[in-house]
């Protein structure tokens, strides 16, 4: 059976500058919930964060997610997946931070990076697809 892929139109939202919801299992069994920036990568989607916040400890925790993305124009047109981490990298996260800024704010760096604090570029690997925008 072949993996679950993103099509056209998903790939086309992912690579807007919309915030995604990713949904992680806490230490306590409960979901938590957190509005990201998101990327895309080989099939896979990439979040980054900080090392110490609580979707990081999740995630190093137990790696599986859920995560959403809506269509600001249009809340029928949503992307839902069911995935699990594949990669935690410190590697590539900082470079992968400023992308995102550049995507989402138009700045060529990370504005609100705090002292000491350390980047990590999380790789999900898609599990399921739950919905996604018609191919167009």
């Amino acid at each position: 059976m072949s993996e679950p892929q993103l099509n056209a139109a998903a790939i086309a939202l992912i690579e807007r500058p919309v915030l995604a919801h990713l949904a992680t299992v806490g230490s306590d069994g409960s979901p938590h919930l957190t509005p990201l920036w998101i990327d895309h990568d080989g099939g896979d989607l990439v979040v980054n964060t900080a090392r110490g916040r609580v979707k990081a400890n999740d995630l190093e925790r137990n790696g599986r997610v859920a995560l959403t993305v809506v269509d600001p124009d249009d809340p029928y047109r949503v992307i839902a997946v069911r995935g699990t981490v594949a990669e935690v990298a410190t590697d590539g996260a900082d470079a992968h931070i400023d992308a995102l800024a550049k995507k989402y704010l138009g700045l060529d760096s990370y504005p609100m990076r705090q002292p000491g604090e350390v980047r990590l570029k999380i790789r999900i690997r898609i599990d399921r697809i739950v919905a996604q925008p018609a191919a167009t």
